[in-house]
């Protein structure tokens, strides 16, 4: 997929109809993938350029940092002053507060059904911990799988914490193991007997069971939902 650049809205000729027209086709193919269901990588680049064009806007120093400067056939001395008069042609800015205000309106309109998809898909998942769970559940490892299908995915967990903007947030790391089938003789239980026994790493693992009621597209929806789901849950438990 195309993606837009940072400041797409503000590159190299600044009209509003050529804008627009950037701006629908890269939402229409993002409107494509939404409709199968698909939300990743699409729906974070879509709350990025949103929360890029909304801090462009709200933050006269970032757009006075950002605005894009005119290079060609001037002295690199000369480019400060360049820059200066486009800051203050009116006109000009007039057109760049069209761009934005339109764009920012699409995009979010775009997000909301991204994030209807999510919360449809997230309201679908089930989790559930596998046997007792260690008082250390920053690694170990979830099942994934629809509860139409015996095809279990196995994937191996790794939770993280990270700062931004003097907040911490958990991030989780993961790693694709194999696939089984799950039934009667070999429950989600005897799996994790299974890779105990397999991966002497980790001997006294934490193991989730995250199941869905309907199928999703694995890659870009499914798994990424469950990491998040699962991250919430474990957060949940610990507190």
């Amino acid at each position: 997929m195309k993606k837009l650049s940072e400041t797409w809205f503000a590159e190299g000729y600044i009209d509003f109809e050529l804008k627009k027209y950037t701006l629908l086709a890269y939402l229409q193919e993002v409107n494509k993938y939404f409709d199968q269901n698909k939300l990743y990588p699409q729906l974070a680049d879509v709350v990025f350029h949103y929360n890029n064009l909304v801090a462009f806007r709200e933050n006269k120093r970032y757009l006075q940092e950002h605005f894009p400067k005119k290079l060609t056939g001037i002295q690199m001395q000369k480019l400060q002053l360049l820059y200066e008069q486009m800051i203050e042609d009116s006109e000009l800015m007039q057109e760049l507060e069209d761009i934005i205000q339109y764009a920012a309106d699409s995009l979010k309109s775009t997000l909301q059904t991204g994030a209807g998809i999510y919360e449809f898909v997230e309201d679908k998942i089930n989790i559930s911990p596998v046997g007792l769970i260690p008082l250390d559940t920053q690694e170990g490892y979830f099942f994934l799988s629809t509860t139409d299908t015996k095809s279990t995915l196995i994937y191996h967990y790794r939770l993280s914490i990270f700062e931004k903007h003097d907040e911490k947030f958990r991030s989780m790391r993961t790693s694709f193991l194999e696939e089984w089938r799950r039934g009667i003789a070999f429950t989600y239980e005897h799996m994790k007997s299974e890779l105990i026994k397999s991966r002497v790493e980790l001997p006294n693992p934490a193991v989730y069971c995250i199941e869905a009621g309907l199928k999703f597209p694995v890659d870009e929806t499914l798994l990424p939902v469950a990491k998040r789901c699962l991250v919430k849950f474990i957060s949940t438990k610990a507190e």
